[in-house]
């Protein structure tokens, strides 16, 4: 193909319109552009183009509809093109090759999409018919014709090694010889001699002052010469280019390998010798001595697999994805809500547990107590919100739940993602249904795609809805604001779907198999246990107001007023936007049991702020806790698939009621780790007691009680590795936990330099923990480098941090939000080294674990035998104290007699020894003895 000329620079065509004489502008002809197409690329016949969602609709290819992974082109006629250049002219997408579509000689054109951008934009054009047949109709070739043209002798390359030429000098060498370091000045050599009567001499050392002999010391400090001071400050050096041959040889001797063969016996002991070993003792003890340790070596052989590749194993973690060198958190996204008339902080962040690249926040006014009193009326007007972001649209919310007041905690239900509960800052439990604005969340185009395999795009490339109305969804229950919490909620959990409790605390089966109880901390000393079933089943209620009819008047009057609150009931007009899912608790609400955590002697109570239940006992029992994580998905997606696929859902058929008949659940672990303000961590059961002196049912005291935190406790945590180790953060250090160990926490750090605000273990490195601080910095614990302060730390905001929350997007993409004091959540990637477990990660934390559990036991053990020891110097003291005053006047005596003569003993002897005294006196001397 001929080649096209070249297209004139815009300098070039202002240069050659100088010379130019001016003519009128109605003369004037625009000259047009060539068209770009892919020459340089080995396709001139493609010519690469953007349209925009306009033009798509107008010739009927949008991107997801009209093209798919089968069909990726399209005809378009040249009638249409032409029809669209005249009604838009330059703002017409197909502009820029209007001449190509112009000079077109067929009837149609293809339109290609290209969707992997290969030619740089969404859409090219093929203008040229032989380009379009090669495109429609791909030539097929034989199979027999493609092996010959395979080995056609015109593809194989043949290697033609370079020919030496001879050197020609262009005088380089002597440019290089005059840069060369060559050396200007004669070497001094000096000759040191001595006798050779001295070699080999013995040399004998002696001190001598230095000072007090000439030339003996001589002190040669360093001093600055002015004349001579140089400052290199760069340095030309000519170098060559061609290295230096050299031919070098060495004589090494050939070894020829030939077979040979050697003929022997074995040498064997004689009969005599044989029985002379068997009798020896020697040969005996020898055999006892090393017989246990070969027991043990071959007992190892067994045990160990001696045939592992070691070097295998080492290389497992070279082959993995991504850059170890990079140790620090890369910023991705960050959200704000802009259309918020007062400034709010986030308290609390949630990933949704099936929607991936959907992330849930909820605000709050930051604001007083006194300040929240003198703005009632404002914050009034203001609605309380919870905010779902997208990862496609950084700046409109796709959800906003209404509550009555601001939400400082909140869950989705593991059976359930569409329902949420959230404690607010007035005590009340909220309950969203958001089953109806599903599809608008699931249709969000976070990354191209909701598969776990996915890779999330830049914000560039991601296509946000289209639809920017604000969608407010009111809560459809919402808790009696007098028989709940009097003060905030501060934590709120679902109960796991496998039991429920009743009011006493004892633990039964769950037969309606979804979550169906909460539990909340708050504020006002309490803990609540919730369910969001009524507590009477709808049978029972009808029966009790139909035989009504035979008993008194005041019976009457009694029976009539469930009637009356059920018509009542009726007569509520529900809003067209708010589910009925659970309007039978609304405003209605009540505690299903609640427990004070008393302080015993005092009348005062323990306030909670955050506590942790144990997780899913099926789950806790099966072996490898690094799959626990993949189970949970897996079940909450397979329960999400059949409520879908159901008829009824179970949370909107609710008015059958608690049963009456459960079996029970024997061997329950019913304890639990709580978090105060005062920074104490208590372990204690949420089992009631009956009370031996009223016969009330009351809570259990505190199994056990600790003060370690300086500061309110705002983090407690459970590792997703190991269900019986647990995380408490509160005050300006940080503890570790490990259920059913008394003596106290494993691991308890020193006080930071900063306090402690939020914390969260890592999904995926057993021993990695993260902490935020009040001054925007995040300090990244990892066990296995250091156990006495962070292995890192990195700053993330200039204000105090207030959640922290992990994710995993997919095995080779992690994410971590990290939400601030002024109302903004920064998304983090989680680079390589923090988010992939090395080899035996596992096992090794576990194994430090364990360790400490050890040590805990060995300084418990020491403290009893030391205060053991004390008890026993204080009997000893006591005792010689009584012993001194009962003895009598003449045992004194004589026991100050009895010191005397051994005084005078040890000195005769003394004196002896070192010939002090005569051989008479020692004769006297051994008589007295």
């Amino acid at each position: 193909m001929a080649s096209k000329p070249r297209q004139k620079s815009p300098k070039g065509q202002k240069k050659g319109q100088r010379g130019k004489k001016k003519t009128k502008p109605s003369l004037l002809v625009p000259e047009e552009e060539e068209p770009m197409n892919m020459e340089s690329m080995g396709h001139p016949e493609i010519y690469p183009l953007v349209l925009t969602t306009k033009t798509q609709e107008i010739f009927n290819c949008r991107v997801e509809e009209d093209f798919t992974d089968e069909q990726l082109y399209k005809l378009i006629k040249k009638e249409d093109i032409m029809a669209d250049l005249l009604n838009r002219a330059a703002v017409s997408d197909f502009h820029p090759v209007k001449k190509i579509v112009r000079e077109y000689p067929g009837e149609e054109l293809v339109l290609v999409c290209d969707k992997d951008f290969k030619y740089g934009l969404n859409f090219y054009l093929i203008g040229t018919e032989e380009g379009k047949e090669n495109f429609l109709k791909t030539p097929e070739v034989p199979e027999e014709q493609e092996e010959i043209k395979e080995h056609s002798p015109e593809d194989i390359y043949i290697y033609k090694p370079p020919i030496s030429k001879p050197w020609v000098s262009l005088g380089s060498e002597k440019e290089i010889e005059e840069e060369s370091v060559k050396e200007s000045k004669r070497r001094i050599t000096y000759m040191i001699s001595r006798k050779r009567s001295e070699f080999g001499a013995p040399v004998t050392f002696r001190d001598q002052n230095a000072s007090s002999i000439k030339d003996a010391y001589i002190e040669c400090t360093s001093y600055p010469d002015k004349n001579y001071t140089l400052t290199q400050v760069e340095k030309d050096v000519g170098l060559q280019v061609i290295p230096e041959v050299k031919g070098t040889s060495t004589q090494t001797k050939w070894a020829f390998p030939r077979n040979a063969t050697t003929q022997y016996y074995a040498r064997e002991f004689s009969e005599e010798e044989k029985e002379t070993l068997e009798q020896s003792k020697t040969l005996a003890d020898f055999l006892n001595n090393v017989s246990t340790s070969v027991e043990i070596a071959l007992q190892q052989n067994e045990i160990t697999n001696t045939f592992i590749d070691d070097w295998k194993n080492l290389a497992e973690e070279e082959s993995t994805f991504g850059d170890k060198t990079d140790t620090h958190l890369k910023e991705y996204q960050s959200f704000t809500d802009l259309h918020s008339t007062m400034e709010k902080m986030i308290t609390c962040v949630s990933w949704h547990p099936t929607i991936y690249g959907l992330i849930v926040v909820s605000v709050a006014v930051r604001l007083s107590y006194e300040e929240r009193v003198q703005f009632s009326a404002k914050l009034l007007l203001q609605p309380s919100l919870i905010l779902f972001w997208s990862f496609s649209d950084p700046i409109h919310p796709q959800l906003m739940l209404e509550s009555p007041d601001d939400i400082f905690c909140f869950e989705f239900c593991p059976s359930d993602p569409n329902i949420i509960a959230g404690g607010c800052i007035n005590g009340q439990v909220v309950l969203w249904d958001i089953t109806s604005h599903a599809d608008r969340i699931e249709n969000i185009k976070a990354g191209g795609s909701r598969s776990k395999k996915a890779t999330l795009k830049p914000m560039f490339l991601l296509e946000p809805d289209s639809n920017k109305e604000a969608m407010y969804i009111r809560h459809c229950a919402v808790s009696s604001i007098e028989n709940g919490h009097r003060k905030v909620i501060t934590d709120i959990h679902w109960l796991p779907d496998s039991f429920e409790i009743n009011r006493m605390g004892s633990v039964f089966e769950n037969r309606s198999g979804i979550n169906c109880q909460l539990v909340t901390c708050s504020a006002d000393c309490t803990i609540c246990f919730w369910d969001i079933r009524p507590q009477k089943p709808a049978s029972s209620a009808a029966a009790a107001t139909t035989s009504t009819a035979t008993t008194t008047t005041n019976n009457n009057t009694n029976s009539q007023q469930p009637a009356a609150e059920k018509k009542k009931e009726e007569n509520i007009e529900i809003p067209f936007d708010v589910p009925s899912t659970f309007l039978h608790l609304d405003l209605s609400w009540k505690p299903l049991s609640r427990i004070k955590l008393s302080k015993g002697e005092t009348s005062l109570d323990h306030c909670p702020t955050k506590l942790s239940l144990g997780e899913d006992p099926l789950l806790c029992k099966m072996q490898g806790t690094s799959s626990i994580h993949v189970l949970l998905k897996e079940k909450v997606l397979s329960q999400v698939k059949a409520l879908k696929t159901a008829e009824i859902n179970p949370y909107h058929n609710l008015e059958a009621g608690i049963a009456n008949i459960l079996k029970p659940i024997d061997d329950f672990c019913t304890k639990f780790f709580v978090g105060t303000e005062e920074g104490e961590v208590i372990y204690t059961d949420w089992k009631m007691e009956r009370d031996s002196e009223t016969g009330r049912f009351m809570p259990k005291k505190p199994v056990n009680l600790y003060t370690v935190h300086d500061g309110a406790v705002h983090t407690v945590q459970r590792s997703p590795f190991y269900n019986d180790i647990i995380l408490t953060i509160g005050g300006w250090n940080v503890a570790i936990w490990k259920e059913e160990v008394m003596s106290g926490p494993l691991l308890q750090t020193c006080c930071a330099p900063k306090r402690y605000t939020a914390g969260a273990w890592s999904l995926t490195r057993p021993g990695v923990f993260y902490i935020g601080r009040e001054d925007g910095y995040v300090d990244i614990w990892d066990l296995l480098e250091k156990t006495h302060e962070p292995a890192q730390s990195q700053n993330i905001c200039i204000t105090m941090i207030t959640y922290i929350k992990p994710w995993t997007f997919s095995s080779k993409q992690q994410f971590i939000a990290i939400a601030d004091y002024y109302g903004t959540l920064h998304i983090l990637e989680i680079p390589w080294t923090l988010s992939h477990p090395s080899y035996n990660e596992v096992s090794s934390v576990n194994y430090y674990f364990e360790r400490e559990v050890k040590h805990l036991e060995y300084v418990q053990q020491r403290k009893l035998i030391r205060d053991q020891e004390k008890k026993e110097i204080a009997l000893e003291l006591s005792r010689k104290k009584t012993k001194v005053y009962k003895m009598t006047k003449e045992q004194m005596e004589a026991e100050l007699r009895l010191e005397y003569e051994n005084y005078l003993e040890l000195e005769k002897s003394v004196l002896f020894n070192l010939g002090l005294i005569k051989v008479s006196e020692k004769g006297s001397y051994m008589d007295m003895v």
